[in-house]
């Protein structure tokens, strides 16, 4: 019934779409404008109380409280150390991007489709953790807690796995380079204003010479992702 009436109050060119929300959602929204929110990016929204970044900021902060707490009952026998390892692979932008992609929420995220490096970034991780934000301010703890583990963590984020994952490609490409003799850097080749954000494009340069390079909105994904695709390729 409440399905029916959030349905019916909306514009039949918004049904499908809030349908579809629905769908990843498992359940329906009662405050459906935080959601509107929360799947708007800067790139369309540039206030602040219209676009997802404040939303996204909480559903940060709560999903690394869950997964906080969820490794801690988890692993009783476990040091900090392992536990905020595990945490940041449970909860950093790459997991989370390809989480969100899985779920469907690149095609409701609502961002600036004619910017095509927006296409190929992780700003649908972005958008899932506004939605976990949206979830709390509609549901409350408990229930986005709950959400979580039957949408996000049990479906999605294979603990086991993670525990032998290396996230940290950087340490990884160092490593190599002090075992091989080579000398490593990182070095930004551009930045520019894009989408009304700052964007970083690094290089991992290996004897001075451009083995890999990475997009990203702060410098420490950038280079992330340069160490990534530089490791990918040499075999690493």
């Amino acid at each position: 019934m409440y399905f029916r009436l959030q349905y019916f109050l909306l514009k039949k060119a918004n049904r499908a779409y809030f349908k579809e929300l629905c769908d990843i959602l498992g359940f329906v929204p009662r405050k459906i404008e935080i959601y509107t929110i929360a799947l708007s990016h800067r790139s369309i929204k540039e206030h602040a109380d219209e676009n997802n970044e404040r939303l996204e900021y909480l559903g940060d902060a709560i999903l690394s409280s869950i997964v906080a707490d969820y490794l801690f009952s988890r692993y009783p026998y476990k040091g900090e150390g392992f536990l905020t390892e595990m945490r940041s692979k449970m909860v950093n932008r790459q997991t989370l991007n390809e989480i969100a992609l899985k779920m469907g929420l690149r095609k409701i995220t609502i961002y600036n489709k004619s910017d095509n490096s927006l296409k190929v970034s992780q700003i649908f991780g972005n958008t899932l953790e506004a939605l976990v934000g949206a979830i709390y301010l509609d549901r409350g703890y408990e229930k986005t807690k709950a959400w979580l583990f039957h949408r996000i963590i049990t479906p999605h984020m294979f603990v086991d796995d993670l525990e032998l994952l290396e996230i940290n490609h950087k340490n990884r490409l160092y490593g190599w380079a002090n075992k091989n003799g080579k000398s490593l850097e990182f070095e930004t080749l551009e930045e520019k204003i894009e989408g009304g954000r700052r964007l970083f494009r690094v290089g991992a340069m290996v004897e001075g010479e451009l083995i890999a390079e990475g997009k990203a909105y702060n410098k420490k994904d950038a280079s992330q992702i340069a160490a990534q695709v530089a490791v990918d390729k040499l075999g690493i």
